[in-house]
């Protein structure tokens, strides 16, 4: 054509080059209207020449780029595109068309499309429903992957769960990435934000504006936070129904005031280390929440007396309830939430360090929540028998009990409590409770408690062979035992326990007991090795000979544990002979004694074996243990 013509250039009828002297001009930029849409198909790459500049006799061609265009032609543009899965290549681009990818309310984009243009997805039919969860954590918690999240899930389910855990110390999350997240993910309902400095109000208050559907808030040392945020959040998300802060120090009373107000579907609250936060506050909440209200958390707080007072008469629906180093509470504040006769569902109830639980106290619990069914008591001072055996003849639903660093506990408690309780306990823990000594008490001939099928003992050096023989006659029915750390207990007092039983064992833990012998482990898998499914033997003076009893007579051990045990290779050996043994879980950490010549025993274990402790076992070489880390690969190997 250009020779048909006689004109120099190039043979393209429009080049594409600006047809005007000055391209920035504003006045020469044609308005379109709502009914026009411009559509590149996106496999074909439309042909782009530079525009031409005349300067005398020299021609000097430009660099073209789209970023001369101005933001507001931009957000035209971006706002016309006919679906997610475009605005999500367009985010691609630069750093500055996803950040007004971002910045595009959801309302802004231009649904109407009448160029009969289908996105490759549809949209309407993945969009908003807020499948997907995100998780940053760290580094990689910045606003830019915030401004990714933002427009990339939209047209892949929508966003429904974010977590942000920390921050990039350079270029963290800040006001600006909640912006991206209010605006692109309407149907978020989970959000967490731990550790995050660089948030403040106005992140949260955006999040309240375009979130309308938040349903869980988690805000975890967020120094910035403020009442603000609270009272954003109240007015714009009434479907709040989960709430946690911890280590706010901002956030005070008015703050939980309002979503007392706003909120009336607020079933669990867990509120930590928040100095600002007092009586006020709690019971606004407690109290607008009567009967919705099921899951209770209050530590580190400077709540007195008061707050209990609140929960025992307004806790009507309170299911849950823990109380953990609340200083300010006395014996005063548990006995009139005993007696506020309000806590009728209460099911499970735990307590930390609080000086008010003393025998008065807890009696009192016992009286007014009569479908108590779990009671966790750790750090308990100013408890003593008294009150465990006064409690035990009030709480007639309990099934669990736990006991830590109750160190006013004695053995006359211990097993009075066991006396005195109702027939549907099942579980028993004691642990690191000093104040049990091993006495001869000499039971009175009671009927047994019958209904207990697991005891766990842990770490109470004074827990020994009478206190165990005893147990084993007031307990007959036990399947879960765990006795970890006990050094004074030994085959004397074991081989009872063992001898009394009236079902047979399903799960034992012996672990630090360093006094157990070879005897009490193969009477053990004699008796119930036909029931057994976990031991732990780690620690104990056994050898090969507990390894051939195991494998002879326990078909349905699948998880074992011969740690720091002076067992051999004729020991694996005789495990891997046996045909009718299915281990999944093998750890025998620290076995100096086992080396290379287990390999082949090994290799046949781990047909069936999912995990393998090697560690500390000075005897096995690292070629052996790359020949089972190749050979056994489905198998989760340390070393």
């Amino acid at each position: 054509m250009s020779k048909l013509f006689s004109f120099s250039g190039s043979d393209n009828f429009f080049p594409g080059g600006s047809i005007y002297p000055n391209p920035k001009e504003s006045s020469l930029f044609f308005s379109l209207g709502h009914h026009v849409d411009v559509y590149f198909p996106h496999h074909k790459r439309s042909r782009f020449s530079p525009p031409i500049v005349f300067s005398g006799e020299r021609v000097e061609k430009k660099n073209p780029s789209i970023e001369i265009l101005p933001d507001e032609c931009l957000f035209e543009i971006f706002r016309r595109l006919p679906g997610g899965q475009e605005r999500s290549s367009c985010a691609c681009v630069s750093k500055r068309w996803l950040t007004l990818l971002s910045n595009i309310h959801r309302d802004e984009i231009n649904d109407n499309n009448k160029s009969g243009v289908v996105s490759k997805v549809e949209d309407q039919d993945v969009e908003g429903d807020g499948y997907l969860s995100r998780v940053l954590e760290g580094k990689k918690a910045t606003n830019v992957r915030l401004a990714a999240i933002a427009v990339g899930t939209a047209s892949r389910g929508g966003l429904g769960k974010l977590s942000i855990r920390g921050s990039n110390s350079t270029c963290g999350v800040t006001n600006v990435g909640l912006r991206a997240i209010s605006r692109g993910c309407p149907s978020l309902r989970v959000l967490s934000l731990w550790d995050s400095s660089s948030v403040g109000d106005q992140g949260l208050c955006e999040i309240a504006d375009g979130c309308h559907q938040l349903e869980k808030l988690d805000l975890c040392h967020c120094p910035a936070i403020t009442d603000k945020s609270l009272l954003a959040v109240a007015k714009g998300c009434p479907n709040l129904k989960d709430l946690t802060i911890e280590g706010c120090a901002n956030i005070g009373n008015e703050g939980l005031q309002a979503l007392a107000r706003c909120c009336p579907n607020l079933k669990a609250i867990s509120i930590k280390d928040c100095p600002l936060i007092r009586d006020q506050g709690i019971v606004s909440m407690l109290s607008s929440a009567s009967f919705t209200l099921t899951k209770i958390k209050l530590q580190a707080l400077n709540i007195t007396d008061v707050s209990l007072a609140v929960i025992g008469h307004y806790g009507k629906a309170v299911t849950d309830l823990s109380l953990i180093s609340l200083p300010n509470v006395s014996e005063k504040g548990f006995w009139v939430m005993g007696n506020g006769h309000g806590l009728q569902k209460l099911k499970s109830f735990a307590v930390t360090s609080c000086r008010g639980v003393t025998d008065l106290g807890l009696e009192a619990v016992g009286k007014g929540c009569p479908n108590l069914k779990q009671l966790c008591l750790h750090k308990c001072a100013f408890l003593s028998d008294k009150g465990l055996v006064s409690f035990a003849k009030t709480a007639s639903s309990l099934e669990s009990l736990q006991l830590e660093e109750c160190h006013r506990i004695t053995q006359f408690g211990f097993f009075g409590f066991l006396l005195n309780c109702g027939a549907k306990l099942k579980a028993f823990s004691l642990v690191n409770c000093y104040g049990i000594k091993d006495l001869n008490l000499g039971l009175p001939s009671v009927l047994p408690c019958k209904s207990l099928r697991s005891l766990s003992i842990r770490n109470c050096p004074g827990f020994g062979d009478a206190s165990l023989a005893a147990l084993g006659k007031l307990c007959p029915q036990l399947e879960h035992v765990e006795l970890s750390g006990l050094h004074g207990i030994s085959d004397a007092g074991f081989l009872p326990l063992l001898e009394t039983r009236e079902a047979d064992l399903v799960k034992v833990n012996l672990s630090g007991c360093v006094n157990l012998s070879d005897k009490a482990v193969c009477i053990m898998a004699d008796l119930h090795g036909w029931t057994l499914e976990m031991l732990n033997l780690e620690g104990c003076k056994i050898s090969d000979v507990s390894l051939v009893a195991i494998a002879k007579n326990c078909q349905l051990l699948s998880d074992l544990d011969v740690s720091k045990c002076a067992i051999t290779d004729s020991g694996i050996a005789a495990l891997a002979r046996s045909n009718q043994i299915k281990l999944q879980i093998l750890s025998m950490s620290g076995c100096s004694k086992v080396s290379d010549k287990s390999m082949p025993s090994l290799l046949k274990l781990g047909q069936t074996l999912l995990g393998l402790n090697l560690q500390q076992c000075k005897a096995i070489s690292s070629s052996a243990v790359d020949l089972l880390v190749e050979q056994l690969w489905r198998c989760d190997i340390l070393f």
